[in-house]
């Protein structure tokens, strides 16, 4: 009991101080007493010195090469083998694919396509799944989006299709080739740590500005999630069945196709829906390099300060976004995807008392039963057939019809319907008159909050004194702090904190890549956007760890929380950009905002799975011993809740990084101003440092957080 008690007025402390704790003495003198006497000196001997931050004359110049090879580019482009014979030739085989996906998406009559996502629903998930979606597609058409949002999913359709004839035959060798998975791993870490903006500089300089890059940049950027969860479904494959297909003599291709796919077939779909949403989520930034769609929309939205344009534009991309992650995601599922439905397919079970719900579900019973008759029928009419002509196979053929009379009448189906729509009623666009408008209100609302809440009567409260609070409390002292402090000071800050964290490897490594900032003459820059990602974190975990507290306290909350983050992670960062910039103008405030509300899902929902994951009989151990609820939360529940608070707190740092290089747009500063030069202005080399100097900066917060949500 004493022990009990004595750990719960344990105080809650970092994973460093955690770590720190755990040290013998020797080892605290040694690697905490000595390096911060070190540091103390150095930082004394750098100010004596006159040492600040990096030299100019530092600076390796790396953009002089690059501009020159962006000169070597334009004076070969058309005379070049590699041009010639390989560029030229890819970006016109993605140029047809991408336009005749686009042609036939637009020839298709409304009806057909709303009919299809309703059949993929109902085959995936059920009848409720199909009417989300295709709902969720005539939402886009009511918007007047229907256009653009067909763009937009012949875009994604060209470049998650390119994704998996890439990612998963390289998944498959990299399960079997474990060199190969060695040598790709740290590839698709820098692919996934890389803000997009990184993937347009060298894109823009062999495809140039159309929509060919922007599915490269797309399919660069979506990558990953299809060779690793390939690789890892592979790879927990049980290995009785492959010992036993062995015995029998099947070679290694049979035992691929026949046992490892089929068995990992789940994984890999999950990594066609990461696929997926990931390529969805670059759609705003493909447009800056020419892309249409709905992109395009916001992106025009931004640079107008068109609040509803952007709203409309961002609601009909998370429309999108639940019909291709609901559907892909319930394929995903095969252990359960070909379970009769039984009972209720609508309504929720606790209304089957009352007749209406009743009627209702009886009348969908009969339509499906109709369904299953139809299915049975066209399938018994195909084997007649088959058997007519004396086929060999139609023995073979009968279970494969049988399995596969879904599919089969639902081709019917939808052939019938496009003859009808497009021969008989001459239906072809979403009609023109069917549409709904939020732009004149939202826009009429937002221009009320920034007339009434940028200063609220004579107080200082208001959106005005909050961002000038911000500017003046948080973003220029910490920023004139790190332009100011010695650079050898920093660099072995960090180093120090990464061997605490991760040991000599990862210290070796983020000390090089401070040192690397100021050669790429981006020191100043740097340090003022990681004074802006410092800023972003601390509020985003000051919002969401409360949230996430009560989420993890109180379920009802926590079904309301999730649906507004779902929206908030959805919708694309550009639409939080612009009512941000017409309530707290133009600078680095409305980045810090945006980057705030972006980052805001992860650390909530990670904090509330870690607090719901702590283990009951530890909860009720210290309550009978006469803790507290608020004891129990901050000496139990807090400190074995931390790895997957941590967790949290690395995806936070991640978001803000990406999300105030996304507001260089808007006055923001720092590296993000500088890629956004580079794509905008032709400085390639300049928007090229600026690329290498986001990754080295994600690289090391992401190792360094990675680190302490382990220990």
């Amino acid at each position: 009991m004493w022990t009990i008690r004595k750990e719960l007025r344990t105080p809650v402390v970092h994973p460093l101080a955690i770590y720190i704790n755990a040290m013998p003495p020797t080892d605290i003198k040694r690697h905490i007493f000595w390096p911060l006497l070190g540091l103390g000196l150095l930082l004394i001997i750098a100010w004596g010195l006159a040492i600040g931050p990096f030299p100019a004359a530092g600076n390796l110049h790396l953009d002089v090469p690059i501009d020159a090879l962006q000169g070597w580019v334009i004076a070969n482009r058309l005379t070049h083998p590699l041009f010639l014979w390989f560029f030229d030739p890819l970006s016109n085989a993605i140029d047809f694919g991408l336009r005749s996906t686009e042609d036939f998406l637009l020839w298709l009559p409304w009806p057909v396509l709303m009919l299809a996502i309703f059949l993929l629903g109902q085959r995936g998930g059920g009848l409720r799944l199909a009417l989300l979606a295709t709902i969720s597609l005539l939402f886009m058409g009511l918007l007047g989006l229907w256009t653009a949002s067909l763009q937009t999913l012949a875009l994604m359709s060209i470049s998650v299709f390119i994704c998996l004839i890439i990612g998963i035959p390289l998944g498959i060798f990299a399960a079997r080739y474990p060199r190969l998975d060695t040598t790709l791993r740290p590839i698709l870490d820098a692919m996934q740590t890389m803000p997009a903006f990184v993937y347009l500089i060298p894109v823009l300089l062999f495809f140039g500005i159309a929509r060919v890059p922007s599915v490269v940049a797309t399919v660069i950027y979506a990558l990953p999630p299809a060779i690793r969860l390939t690789t890892l479904g592979i790879r927990h494959v049980p290995l009785a069945p492959i010992e036993a297909a062995r015995s029998f003599g099947a070679t290694r291709q049979q035992i691929l196709w026949g046992i490892q796919l089929p068995l990992a077939l789940p994984s890999i779909m999950a990594g066609v829906n990461q696929t997926i949403m990931m390529a969805l989520g670059i759609v705003v930034i493909a447009a800056i390099i020419g892309a249409g769609g709905l992109g395009k929309e916001v992106l025009n939205a931004l640079q107008r300060l068109k609040v509803g344009q952007g709203l409309e534009a961002g609601l009909a991309i998370v429309a999108l976004a639940i019909i291709l992650d609901r559907i892909s995601y319930a394929f995903s599922r095969f252990d359960r995807r070909n379970i009769v439905q039984v009972g209720f397919r609508l309504l929720p079970r606790h209304l089957e008392t009352f007749p209406p719900a009743q009627w209702l579900e009886r009348g969908i019973d009969y339509l499906y039963r109709l369904g299953q008759w139809l299915t049975q029928s066209v399938t018994k009419s195909c084997l007649i057939f088959v058997k007519a002509l004396h086929a060999p196979t139609a023995d073979d053929l009968a279970p494969i019809l049988q399995e596969r009379g879904f599919w089969l009448i639902s081709l019917i189906i939808l052939t019938i319907t496009l003859f009808i729509s497009k021969y008989i009623l001459q239906i072809s666009q979403f009609p023109a008159t069917w549409t709904i408008s939020i732009r004149q209100p939202t826009d009429t609302a937002v221009v009320w909050m920034r007339d009434n809440l940028y200063q609220i009567g004579d107080w200082p409260i208001g959106t005005g004194p909050l961002s000038d609070f911000v500017t003046l409390y948080a973003l220029n002292p910490l920023r004139d702090v790190l332009m100011t402090v010695p650079w050898p000071f920093l660099v072995m800050l960090t180093a120090w904190l990464a061997f605490l964290a991760a040991g000599k490897r990862l210290a070796v490594l983020s000390g090089l890549g401070i040192i690397t900032l100021g050669l790429l003459g981006m020191w100043e820059q740097s340090m003022n956007t990681l004074s802006q990602v410092i800023v972003s974190v601390i509020f985003s975990l000051i919002i969401a760890l409360p949230i996430g507290i009560m989420a993890a306290h109180n379920d009802t909350f926590e079904i309301l929380i999730r649906l507004v983050l779902d929206f908030l992670q959805t919708i694309p960062i550009f639409v939080y950009l612009v009512p941000v910039i017409m309530l707290f103008n133009i600078g680095r405030v409305p980045g810090v905002i945006a980057s705030i509300v972006y980052a805001l899902p992860p650390a909530i929902r990670l904090t509330n799975l870690g607090l719901r994951q702590v283990d009951p009989g530890l909860i009720e151990a210290a309550l009978a011993y006469g803790s507290t609820p608020a004891q129990t939360l901050w000496k139990v529940k807090f400190p074995l809740a931390l790895p997957s608070i941590m967790l949290g707190i690395n995806q936070t740092v991640m978001m803000v990084l990406a999300t105030v290089i996304t507001a260089g747009l808007v006055g923001g500063g720092g590296l993000g101003l500088e890629a956004i030069n580079g794509l905008t202005r032709n400085q390639t080399g300049r928007g090229f440092e600026a690329g290498l100097a986001i990754v080295i900066l994600a690289m090391i917060m992401d190792r360094l957080t990675q680190a302490l949500a382990k220990s």
